[in-house]
Formats: C-alpha cells, sequence, structure tokens
C-alpha cells in the first residue's frame, strides 16, 4: 500500500512539474516546446543562408558558459550556425577569425550586414563578444615566417598565432568551456590526389588537421572539466568524393582518427570530452571558393549538394542550422557521457551504396518523395 501510494504522489508530482514548465516555461526549454514560427529574413530564404524554425535550447542553459569557435568569418557557414546555436541557450560568443578577411568581417558586423543573421529565436540579436585574430597553420610567433609578416593583410596584428590567442582567452576569462574548429584549407583542393603537390597536401593537413591537434594542446589547460571540442569533418574522409582533392581527403581522415585519439588522451588528462561533426555539403563562401566553375559548369559544391539530395534517405535541404543543433548536443551536458565519436549530420547520405538517380537504376522501383 505505502509503496502505491508513493508512487501516486510522484506522479503527481511529476505531473504538476510539466504542467507548470509548460504554462510558464524558461527560456531556454520555451525553444524546444514552442518553436519559432518567425518569417525568413530574404537572405535566410537562400540555399545558402537558410534556417530551421527551431532552436536548439532543449531545456540547457548555458548562461555563464564560453565558448571559442575557431573559423568564423562570415554568417554563412557551419561555425556562426554552431556560435547562434550555443548563444540561444546564453552562451558567450567569442570567435578566431583568419587574418587576411579579419577587418571586413569586423567592417561587416559593425556596419550591419549580418544583423539578420544574428536574430535569435526570442528576438534578441547574438553578440559576438570577442573576435580574435587567429592563422591556425602557426602554433607560436617563431613559426610566422618573415613575409607573413610584412604582409598587408597582417600589418598592425602583433599576435594571431594558435599559442598568443589561447594565452589571450586565458587572460580575458580565465576558463572557457567550449572549443569549435571550423576551419579547413586546402590550396590545391582542386586537384586531384594524383596531381596533388607534396606542399599541397602537408599544407591541407596542417591547416585542417592539426590545428585541431594544436588548438586542443594550448587551449585543454584553460577547458573547465566537463568542457568540450568539437571538430567538422566530411564524408570524404572514408568514401571517394571526385572533386575533393588536395590531400583534403587525407586531411579529414587524420582529423577523425585523432579526434578518437583525443578523446582518450584529454578526457584522462583534463577531464574534457571530444567529438567531430560529419557534416553534410552546405553552400558556404568558403565551400564555393573551393569549386572548378570554368566552362560555365556547376561548381563542385553545388554539384555535392544536388547528388546529396537526390540521393540521401532523408531527401531534402540540409541547412547550417541542422549542424548547429547537433553541435549543440555534443558540446553541452546532455551529451556529457558522449566522447570520441563522428556524428553524422547530412540527412543519412553516408549510409548510402548505391546512387539512386543513377541512369543504371532507370525505371527500377525507389521509395516515393513525401514531397510530392
Amino acid at each position: 500500500g505505502k509503496v502505491k501510494q508513493t508512487m501516486l504522489s510522484a506522479r503527481r508530482m511529476w505531473t504538476a512539474m510539466v504542467a507548470t514548465l509548460v504554462a510558464h516555461p524558461p527560456r531556454a526549454l520555451s525553444f524546444c516546446l514552442f518553436p519559432s514560427t518567425t518569417t525568413p529574413t530574404s537572405s535566410s530564404k537562400s540555399r545558402m543562408m537558410a534556417t530551421t524554425t527551431t532552436s536548439p535550447g532543449l531545456g540547457t542553459d548555458l548562461t555563464g558558459k564560453v565558448a571559442f569557435i575557431a573559423g568564423v568569418a562570415d554568417s554563412t557557414g557551419y561555425g556562426w550556425a554552431i556560435a547562434k546555436a550555443l548563444a540561444e541557450a546564453g552562451a558567450t560568443i567569442t570567435v578566431g577569425t583568419w587574418p587576411p578577411v579579419l577587418n571586413l568581417f569586423k567592417t561587416s558586423l559593425d556596419r550591419g550586414k549580418f544583423d539578420a543573421d544574428l536574430v535569435l529565436s526570442d528576438g534578441s540579436k547574438m553578440v559576438v563578444e570577442k573576435i580574435y585574430p587567429l592563422d591556425a597553420v602557426f602554433d607560436e610567433p617563431a613559426d610566422v615566417p618573415q613575409e607573413i609578416w610584412e604582409n598587408k593583410r597582417y600589418a598592425g596584428l602583433e599576435s594571431f598565432t594558435i599559442s598568443e590567442v589561447a594565452a589571450q582567452l586565458e587572460q580575458d576569462y580565465g576558463k572557457i568551456d567550449f572549443l569549435v574548429h571550423s576551419l579547413a584549407n586546402g590550396p590545391e583542393v582542386t586537384k586531384p590526389l594524383l596531381e596533388t603537390s607534396r606542399k599541397g597536401y602537408l599544407a591541407a593537413s596542417s591547416a585542417s588537421s592539426y590545428s585541431f591537434v594544436s588548438l586542443l594542446q594550448k587551449i585543454a589547460p584553460i577547458l573547465s572539466p566537463g568542457g568540450a571540442a568539437l571538430s567538422l569533418t566530411y564524408v570524404a574522409s572514408e568514401d571517394v568524393i571526385p572533386g575533393y582533392g588536395g590531400g583534403m581527403s587525407s586531411a579529414k581522415a587524420a582529423l577523425e582518427s585523432d579526434t578518437r585519439t583525443l578523446a582518450w588522451e584529454a578526457g584522462r588528462k583534463y577531464g574534457i570530452r571530444v567529438n567531430t561533426i560529419s557534416a553534410g555539403p552546405l553552400k558556404s563562401r568558403a565551400a564555393s571558393a573551393i569549386s572548378d566553375k570554368s566552362g560555365g559548369k556547376k561548381g563542385f559544391i553545388d554539384l555535392a549538394i544536388d547528388y546529396s539530395k537526390a540521393n540521401s534517405p532523408l531527401n531534402k535541404d540540409l541547412y547550417a542550422d541542422d549542424i548547429g543543433a547537433s553541435a549543440f548536443f555534443l558540446l553541452s551536458p546532455l551529451a556529457r557521457a558522449v566522447t570520441g565519436v563522428t556524428l553524422y549530420v547530412d540527412n543519412g547520405m553516408h549510409a548510402m551504396g548505391m546512387a539512386v538517380d543513377s541512369q543504371a537504376l532507370s525505371g527500377v522501383h525507389t521509395p516515393p518523395d513525401p514531397a510530392t
């Protein structure tokens, strides 16, 4: 009798608590219970800038937490979407920006060019509290060659190496909570691997994979226990993606392997988690730059987007906010037992072993498009 009475009391308490939360939801939880239905801005309607109608707050309050997202230079990429997802839950946002585009990014931000993409679900705007110049191919000032110091695009910058940025973060915040690696570069990415030079191959690995190792080396000591680090990878690490060359596929494979090793090492040494997201193709400005558009044909990124939509199990557009929501989960306490993971956020494209839009399958039955 006492057990039954206790269970009934617990059930009544749970029902009352849920009713209270629904009636008076806290800020972060309201994002989940009552998704935004605001009309997308003109920029968000485009393929590049599209946003989803829900927010990834999921009831987790990140107020007082500090995030550093390396590789943000505009509002079109995954790094920006991850920043917004964290900002929705109250996190303080700081970013690292490549020096050659630093002034353009700051000017665009100051002049309101990104205002529409700063808006959060409650109508407020995301605040980028600090912008640090960061060139992630240099670990220490001694690594920077004279030609970089003399480059006018680096003029006036006294510190931009990984170790210097880590020191600045510690000086400004003491401890931070989240590290996001959202950068990559392959100077010969449009070349087939067979035609890639040693210099180009090593440059791709340096900028796209070792940079994450170095960032974690320098920033892990100032990550709070229970904090998390996250990088972005691509399915070319394990499958052949023609057009994604220059050693970039190798760099992404290394990044995924390093994620598992770093999860073990950083987990034991610092008590932090390390994961990576294998994201589907997005037409960000950075991604568009790798396309060879000679002859007026579609570039690589356009072809990759079309192919993925046509052949993925969820044959729909992939938005930056989809990656932002998944990144929020992996970085937040919701994933406190998740580390060493490569999480695919690509509408299921990674699972496919056959192209359903292939001419070889013409006339063969495939499941209908739910949109038709």
